[in-house]
């Protein structure tokens, strides 16, 4: 059973860091893309970062590029967002999600496998 399993979110002060971990269960995650979703309140859930199989490419969405970080670690069947210079309007639930495919074109389809969600807070 695929499961994916998201920790390390929290309060953080604008111009702090987090890690956010996504633990995967059920299948081999270096084989499949797996991405990070966020949502605001108020707002549609929207693609943050995503990791292609075997982890040569990533892809950063226009708000978080230069600050965010995705990266696998391969022995421990965990993708991370590393967050780094945090704003207010970063503030969200981050969700970790996989299509089980190979490539990150469509990531969060119908037949998506998503995370519970972890907060992520920034205060000013």
């Amino acid at each position: 059973q695929v499961q994916l399993v998201e920790s390390g979110g929290g309060l953080v002060q604008a111009g702090g860091s987090l890690r956010l971990s996504c633990a995967a269960s059920g299948f081999t995650a270096e084989y499949y893309a797996i991405g990070w979703f966020r949502q605001a309140p108020g707002k549609d859930r929207e693609e943050v970062s995503c990791i292609m199989s075997r982890g040569i490419t990533t892809t950063y969405s226009d708000s978080v590029k230069g600050r965010f970080t995705i990266s696998r670690d391969n022995p421990k069947n965990t993708v991370y967002l590393q967050m780094n210079n945090l704003i207010p309007e970063d503030t969200a639930v981050y969700y970790c999600v996989t299509d089980l495919n190979l490539h990150c074109d469509g990531l969060g389809s119908q037949k998506a496998h998503w995370g519970q969600g972890t907060q992520v807070t920034v205060s000013p």
